[in-house]
């Protein structure tokens, strides 16, 4: 095969992943509604579409050389074609093999399963049963992958089509043009389009500039005028038609800069509608009909029931319903979770339903809705036998995460959220079935990352409804803005209970911990800047009367943190800190705010933990007697403005640069520092080379140096030491506590 075969190819399997999956959720979806015995005419619609769907999934499988794929597609497309024109009848051995064949597909694709004898056993199947061979026996299962290699495909020989089977590319009904393209490409555009709100926050800034020069220089013109008025009145010289000339000349210039202002702010408010617009679209793009994720619930389902001895219906409702991909491929696991969890441990045995009175077939809904604008919720329920609150009171006791005495104290909704608690487990409800790891905890982190919350609602022998809530897309979501020594921070307000301030003399110690009654509630009560390793930036005060607290919670745990003030609650347009701040504690994203201030966003759930491990009497170990200068050479500027801001509000006076040689003039240009930490990769000049070049400067060659970077092998590590540095930190593990000792230590 040539070089250009070959990228084609490469390029034909790209189109051929994503319009594969949408092929095989039709197919599952048409199969399951199929085995719901439906009316005749439902029926043959439905036989009509799946026969369309596989028809095309072969042709598309046969274009890239998918062999395997195309002799199950066209084994089943003969099942389908027998069905159609009324030669066959759909027994439930016969969707037995349908749903065979459909996870064998999938399987090939995924490359889970290889193609051999039980593949070719599941043909034959599939073929002797569209030629009116009733099967006696289940036909073989799809073989566990001993090896990822699979032989070269073996495409069956170009059969022609049945007359009744429609052409591969005959157009639908009603359908739209559309074009395919990578989710990636989408993905950098709409980070494009995300980056003009900074741009357009720049632009509002100098456009206030320049009002705020045209009053001034308005205003100076007032004055040169009374002052010319004066001397005019006095006499007429020289000097007061020289006054004259100049203020011709600041009337001009003062209106011609009051031209420009009002220019600007109406090309800004244009700016404005157009990136709303921008965005809105580009989000929309990115918006694809939930079906997407349920539809292939429904084979999990089913295979599931058969395997616990049970019988499930399963129901969704406003499939239709769009949300961000990007949701919906984080929410995937989560939401499998729970569906196992339901099947397994909720909905009871077939005769153990009829001894309770209940049908022998259990019922599992999945129910999405848009509940507000920007926001869903996707509610799981099951008619099963609901949470055993004791149980979980007795677990939590035995486990130690609480006495017997508070367990036994618990309220039902109290004791229902105790399956968030990470550690607790019972045998019959949060036994994880799957084997993912996956259990409950996790469930609500994954919601909670996205900005949503989950919720559980359950009456004992009557069923359990979780109810989850997203917003439709990640680009933005709700944020409280508070200030900690000196430095800006958000916190989605999805985990924001309620923001209050709270007197001195309210605060009480209890077993050496801080405490504040807040609506009859006994909360714990720590310093935001406590957790995040800041140190104060004033100076020892005297503590004020009253303390402005926010109260986080989640899963039922809530703690008040105490901050210097709620600046405000906003919008958020979130961006990432890269792979190389992915695992940065208690931050799990930066904005830009509307005054050109990068903020860092807090992540809840890691607050509510780092809170449950430190002291709220706890006072940081970072302190700074006095200002210390620290230049910063980093060329990512996210990682710069998180050093920045760390160290800022640590107490230190922060400069910058943009990569070593940046650094090199900085810190020969007359200007005192007394530390630089600097990456170790960057353009121009890196880390390494900046170090040597400051041990080799008699002026320089005392000052600490610390190199943090994502190069974290033994011999990286040794040589940034041989270089000169004082230490080395690595970014994948990066700890914001250990920069804050580091650099204390150090200067």
């Amino acid at each position: 095969m040539s070089q250009s075969d070959d990228q084609l190819l490469k390029r034909l399997l790209a189109m051929f992943e994503v319009e594969a999956e949408e092929h095989l959720s039709a197919i599952a979806a048409g199969l399951l509604a199929l085995e719901q015995s439906p009316p005749r005419e439902r029926a043959q619609e439905l036989v009509e579409t799946t026969f369309r769907e596989v028809h095309t999934l072969k042709g598309a499988a046969r274009a890239v050389n998918l062999g395997a794929v195309v002799a199950v597609c066209h084994a089943m497309e003969s099942v389908f074609a027998a069905l159609k024109g009324g030669r066959l009848a759909l027994t439930p051995g016969g969707m037995d093999l349908l749903h065979q064949g459909y996870a064998r597909v999938r399987g090939l694709l995924d490359g889970s399963v290889v193609a051999g004898p039980d593949q070719d056993a599941l043909v034959s199947a599939l073929e002797a049963y569209a030629e009116g061979r009733e099967p006696v026996a289940k036909a073989a299962a799809p073989a566990e992958p001993a090896a990822r290699t699979e032989p070269p495909p073996r495409p069956p020989a170009e059969e022609a089509p049945p007359a009744d089977t429609p052409a591969p590319d005959a157009p639908r009904v009603g359908s739209r043009p559309t074009l395919r393209i990578a989710t990636s490409k989408v993905d950098t555009l709409l980070r494009h389009a995300e980056e003009l709100v900074s741009a357009r926050l720049a632009a509002g800034r100098q456009v206030a500039d320049l009002g705020g020069l045209a009053s001034e220089v308005a205003e100076r013109v007032r004055s040169h005028e009374r002052a010319r008025r004066r001397l005019e009145e006095a006499e007429d010289s020289p000097a007061a038609r020289l006054l004259k000339q100049q203020g011709d000349t600041l009337r001009w210039l003062s209106g011609r800069i009051a031209q420009l202002a009002n220019a600007g702010r109406q090309d800004l408010r244009i700016l404005g509608k157009m990136l709303d617009s921008l965005l809105d679209e580009a989000k929309q793009v990115l918006m694809v009909p939930v079906s997407a994720l349920l539809d292939p619930m429904a084979p999990l389902v089913r295979d599931l029931a058969r395997a616990e001895g049970k019988e499930v219906e399963l129901i969704i409702r406003g499939g239709d319903l769009e949300i961000d991909r990007r949701i919906q491929e984080e929410m995937k696991d989560a939401l499998l979770h729970l569906v196992r969890n339901a099947i397994a441990h909720g909905i009871e045995p077939p005769d153990a339903r009829e001894a309770k009175g209940k049908a022998p077939r259990g019922t599992l809904a999945i129910t999405v809705a848009q509940t507000e604008a920007g926001r869903a919720e996707i509610a799981i329920a099951d008619d099963g036998g609901g949470f055993d609150v004791t149980r979980l009171r007795h677990a939590a006791a035995e486990q130690g995460l609480m006495s017997a005495a508070a367990a036994a104290a618990l309220d039902d909704d109290a004791a229902r959220a105790l399956a968030f608690r990470s550690g607790l487990s019972t045998s019959g409800l949060l036994t994880d079935v799957s084997g993912r790891g996956l259990g409950l905890p996790i469930v609500q982190e994954k919601v909670e990352r996205l900005g949503g919350g989950l919720a559980v609602e359950s009456t004992v022998g009557l069923g359990t409804v979780f109810r989850i809530r997203l917003p439709v897309t990640l680009a933005s979501f709700r944020g409280v803005l508070v200030e900690v020594e000196g430095a800006c921070f958000i916190l989605p307000t999805g985990g924001v209970e309620r923001v209050a301030r709270v007197a001195l003399g309210a605060i009480a110690t209890v077993e050496n911990r801080e405490t504040v009654v807040l609506d009859g509630r006994t909360l714990g009560l720590v310093r935001l800047a406590d957790v995040l390793g800041l140190a104060p930036s004033r100076g020892n005060q005297p503590p004020p009367s009253h303390y402005t607290v926010a109260v986080l919670s989640r899963g039922g745990q809530a703690t008040a943190f105490i901050v210097d003030r709620v600046r405000d609650e906003q919008e958020v347009l979130m961006k990432s800190l890269g792979p190389q701040l992915a695992r940065a504690p208690y931050v799990t994203g930066a904005s830009v705010l509307a005054t050109g201030e990068v903020a860092l966003i807090l992540n809840i759930p890691d607050l509510l933990a780092g809170a449950a491990q430190a002291p709220a009497t706890a006072r940081p170990t970072v302190v700074v007697s006095r200002k210390k200068s620290i230049l910063i050479a980093e060329d990512s500027i996210t990682a710069r403005t998180l050093f920045k801001n760390l160290l800022e509000a640590a107490g230190y006076q922060v400069r910058t640069a943009v990569d070593g040689v940046d650094a090199w003039a900085a810190l020969t240009g007359g200007e005192e520092f007394d530390l630089l930490v600097s990456d170790v990769e960057m353009p121009r000049m890196g880390g390494f080379e900046l170090t040597t070049k400051v041990r080799g400067a008699p002026k320089l060659a005392e000052l600490p140096v610390v190199l943090i970077t994502s190069l974290g092998s033994r011999e990286d590590k040794e040589r940034g030491i041989d270089a000169g540095a004082n230490a080395y930190l690595v970014k994948d593990s990066f700890d914001q506590g250990n920069l804050l000792q580091i650099v204390s230590h150090l200067v």
